[in-house]
This record gives C-alpha cells, sequence and structure tokens, in this order.
C-alpha cells in the first residue's frame, strides 16, 4: 500500500492544481439539503443540481414539506437531474423517513442514514463530513477509478478501498479531514483531467505518482 507521506504528496499536488477543488461543489443551507442534493447528483453533475435546487427547496425547504410533495410536481422540479422518477421517489420516502422517525432531521450516524431511501454509504459519509464535521471517506466512481491507476493498494471494491483509506488517514488522525478533501480532489481531477476511457496523461499534476502512467499503459 502506498504511504501517508506520498498520499499527503499526492494532495498537496492536487489542491495546488485544483484551487477549491478539496470542497463539496453542491449548495445547501441544511443537512436535509445537502442529503436531497446528494441524492439527486447521481449521475449528474453538481452544477446542474444547483441550478434545480434553487427551485425545488424554495417550494420545499425541509424535509416534511418534501415527504408531502406531489410526487408529480417533484418530478418536474428535478426533471432536468436525469432518473427523474426514481430520484423524486427516493427523495419522498427518504424524507418520509426522517418525518416519521426522527423529527425531519437526518441522523449523525452512517449506520442510520444508510436506512434512508436513497442513501448509501457515499452519500452518508458525504453528509456526515461536510455537514457533521466527522472524519469521511468518500468512495464514488470516480474516486476508485484513479485509486485504482494510482495503485495507491490492490481493493478494488468502495468497501475495501474506504476500509484501506481509513488504515491510511485514521479518524482519530488529527488531520482526518484530509480524507474527504482526497475525496473531493479526486472527483474534480476525473471530471477535469484523468477522464475515464480519455485521460490526459500529460497535463496531469499526479502522474509521477501514477502506477498506471509509469508502468507505461497510459
Amino acid at each position: 500500500m502506498m504511504t501517508r507521506a506520498e498520499l499527503d504528496e499526492i494532495i498537496a499536488e492536487l489542491r495546488q492544481a485544483y484551487p477549491g477543488g478539496d470542497k463539496c461543489g453542491l449548495r445547501f443551507s441544511s443537512a436535509v439539503q445537502l442529503l436531497v442534493s446528494t441524492i439527486l447528483s447521481a449521475q449528474c453533475t453538481d452544477v446542474r443540481v444547483n441550478k434545480v435546487s434553487p427551485a425545488l427547496f424554495a417550494r420545499f425547504p425541509d424535509a416534511r414539506s418534501l415527504a408531502d410533495a406531489d410526487l408529480s410536481e417533484l418530478e418536474a422540479l428535478i426533471r432536468s437531474c436525469g432518473l427523474y422518477r426514481t430520484k423524486a421517489a427516493n427523495i419522498k420516502k427518504c424524507c418520509r423517513q426522517l418525518t416519521d422517525e426522527y423529527g425531519g432531521e437526518v441522523p449523525d450516524s452512517i449506520d442510520a442514514m444508510t436506512e434512508l431511501a436513497g442513501t448509501g454509504r457515499k452519500t452518508a459519509n458525504l453528509v456526515m463530513g461536510e455537514w457533521f464535521g466527522a472524519p469521511a471517506y468518500v468512495i464514488d466512481t470516480h474516486v476508485k477509478r484513479i485509486w485504482a491507476l494510482l495503485g495507491i493498494s490492490d481493493s478494488t471494491t468502495p468497501e475495501a478501498i474506504e476500509k484501506d483509506l481509513r488504515v491510511l488517514i485514521p479518524p482519530e488522525d488529527p488531520k482526518s479531514g484530509d480524507a474527504l478533501a482526497l475525496s473531493h480532489l479526486l472527483i474534480t481531477h476525473g471530471r477535469a483531467v484523468c477522464v475515464a476511457g480519455r485521460p490526459d496523461c500529460q497535463a496531469c499534476p499526479i502522474s509521477s505518482h501514477c502506477a498506471h502512467f509509469n508502468g507505461g499503459q497510459a
């Protein structure tokens, strides 16, 4: 497995390449809004979600109003985010669970959050890190793909990658926030340069650390 020192170099180089890229790109003013925005972001860009969410949250600002929302109206508001029928149904069900079980608030527990409709471990980790300030390990498709290219470890599943990242950056580490920052940076890098199927390796700011590039396969 890659050493923490080399991982720190990667984080520093990505921060230099993408100022502000270590932050969440979604706009929100509550944990519920962050959770809903993250559900909307599946197979959709943060830019698109941020265009949709102001009207959505002006009409339905909290869990109770979203739980009671007319499904067709909700679908219309989020249509441009794609998969809108599934997302609308999940948002309504999720917010009904929040209203009935948690008084309309998002629980500060990954295990509890992953019991909510439309909420997997990636989403739960993001909310835990961004809203509750807890150590968070967000593994999406970009992170999984770039993790493999870098050769950080032999792990290939999101669960195993999260476990490895917890070893490299333990929750008790004073700099545990670097784990969430790294996830955001790898997502930014995956969208900008290390694009799936057509990576621009010559423009990559971390190519010196990349096992794929240095193995002559790029």
